[in-house]
């Protein structure tokens, strides 16, 4: 039994996922735009010392970026009031992730309600090294949006696959599970406060990028899948986006891309002038 089917005990299992038949590079829903602004998130994963911090955060208040764009950063926990404190809009807050439910005898853990007292209004949740790493299960993953969200944070989702995955042809499958559990456990209304970000694992870190092809694909079905699971309305307005080794180089092109809504960025976050050109990549000619 994994931790998140033994915190919920005799809740029903994940449902049957019907296979979307888009697995190809175009909006497959009618007039399926996400809406809002295009969203760059940059997740500073465990970096930084109080230097490192200080400077990166003067980089980016010294940066131009469109009023078209929403960013938000995710500093460590250690960070995060240090960084609120110091960054200016219209850069918004993230944590990396939290609790799955109240506050209490649960050492080294962080609350949503923790984090919404301190005014951080974004959190990322499921990213594939807290579910390869810390051995989160998509039913821990769903029940952590849902409680976040019960909180009034806003959620970042992250799904994706390994290479693995990919290559033994079982992507979609994981895919469809790993939606399926946020599905469950969110109501129609808290999708206004949820972007999901599709983290190809095996191009994470790696420097590896998908092609444009690969990640259009994803991102299609992706909001297919939630227009025929969740709702055709949830999938018009919903921001889908794209993370595993975007950089200053790469950008543009990716955000050309139709169902892309935006990026979470990991390495390149970290360097003020390449984050500061990626949340320009709309700007860009790719």
């Amino acid at each position: 039994m994994t931790f998140g089917q033994a915190l919920v005990h005799q809740r029903v299992q994940l449902p049957t996922v019907r296979r979307s038949s888009c697995h190809r590079a175009s909006r497959c829903a009618v007039v399926m735009r996400g809406s809002g602004r295009f969203f760059i998130g940059g997740n500073w994963k465990c970096n930084g010392t109080l230097q490192s911090v200080t400077q990166l955060v003067d980089e980016l208040n010294a940066g131009s970026v469109p009023d078209s764009v929403e960013i938000v950063v995710a500093p460590t926990f250690v960070h995060l009031d240090r960084v609120q404190r110091s960054l200016k809009s219209p850069f918004q807050i993230a944590a990396q992730d939290c609790w799955v439910s109240k506050g209490g005898a649960y050492t080294g853990e962080v609350s949503a309600e923790m984090l919404h007292d301190m005014g951080i209004p974004w959190v990322i949740l499921g990213h594939s090294e807290r579910r390869s790493l810390c051995r989160e299960d998509d039913e821990l993953v769903g029940m952590k949006c849902e409680y976040a969200l019960s909180q009034g944070l806003k959620v970042i989702a992250c799904i994706g696959e390994t290479l693995e995955q990919r290559e033994s042809g079982h992507m979609w499958d994981v895919l469809d599970a790993q939606l399926a559990a946020i599905a469950r456990h969110t109501s129609l209304a808290n999708w206004a406060n949820m972007v999901i970000a599709y983290e190809p694992v095996w191009a994470i870190g790696t420097g590896v990028v998908a092609t444009p092809e690969q990640a259009q694909e994803v991102h299609a079905y992706v909001r297919k899948w939630i227009a025929e699971h969740v709702s055709a309305e949830v999938a018009d307005k919903l921001r889908i986006l794209y993370g595993g080794s975007v950089n200053d180089a790469n950008c543009a092109t990716l955000a050309n891309l139709e169902d892309v809504d935006g990026f979470l960025v990991g390495g390149a976050s970290l360097k003020g002038p390449s984050f500061i050109n990626i949340c320009n990549a709309q700007n860009k000619h790719s």
